[in-house]
């Protein structure tokens, strides 16, 4: 099944797609708040960032997005329970230091916690990774191993067990391949995957 794009991004369609109208949204690692203004446009969200760069932070602040400029590792502490409807963490997993951590505060805050992430078991990944003897390099993950943001390769099967041992429970599992939805061998053939969860 063909994903329409939100803002060029088929991740972002997937996530918009859990996100009811009027919800109360905060996006961790909002980069420059297209996806949050996009939200607020077209479901009437409260919604508001935490962005650690700062010209991406002040991008998202014109776009008239609130934004907190911090590390979102050391801030999301400072957050009431329940603050939230929704908590996104997209394409950002893999580069956190402490992911277990950030999940937690996210089902804390949050009702409902929306993580994307990249698939390391693609079997893209895979085949470079055998045939090359090098960290992986594909299209999703152009990167030399020295300039990688990603310092987790984790797999859709490595988010399942985690999920299974936190006794944290799946609402909706969306798997994303190019433009298209995938049901069947996500763990294979997604490129990208899209969990809410809740306690």
């Amino acid at each position: 099944m063909k994903v329409r794009d939100v803002l060029g991004r088929g991740d972002y369609a997937l996530i918009s797609s859990l996100i009811p109208e009027g919800a109360r949204v905060l996006d961790l690692g909002c980069g420059d708040g297209a996806l949050l203004a996009w939200l607020r446009e077209n479901k009437r969200i409260e919604g508001r960032g935490i962005e650690v760069r700062p010209e991406l932070a002040q991008r998202a602040a014109s776009r008239g997005v609130p934004v907190y400029q911090g590390d979102l590792e050391s801030s999301l502490g400072e957050y009431p329970d329940g603050a939230f409807d929704y908590v996104i963490l997209s394409q950002t997993l893999q580069e956190l230091r402490r992911p277990l951590d950030v999940l937690e505060q996210m089902l804390r805050i949050g009702r409902h916690a929306v993580v994307a992430f990249p698939n390391f078991g693609h079997w893209r990944v895979r085949i470079n990774h055998l045939f090359s003897g090098r960290a992986p390099r594909t299209p999703l993950f152009p990167h030399a191993w020295h300039s990688s943001p990603n310092i987790h390769f984790l797999t859709v099967l490595d988010f399942e067990e985690t999920l299974g041992e936190k006794g944290w429970r799946v609402e909706s599992r969306l798997f994303l391949s190019g433009h298209s939805q995938i049901r069947f061998a996500p763990n294979w053939r997604a490129e990208i995957a899209v969990y809410m969860i809740r306690r």
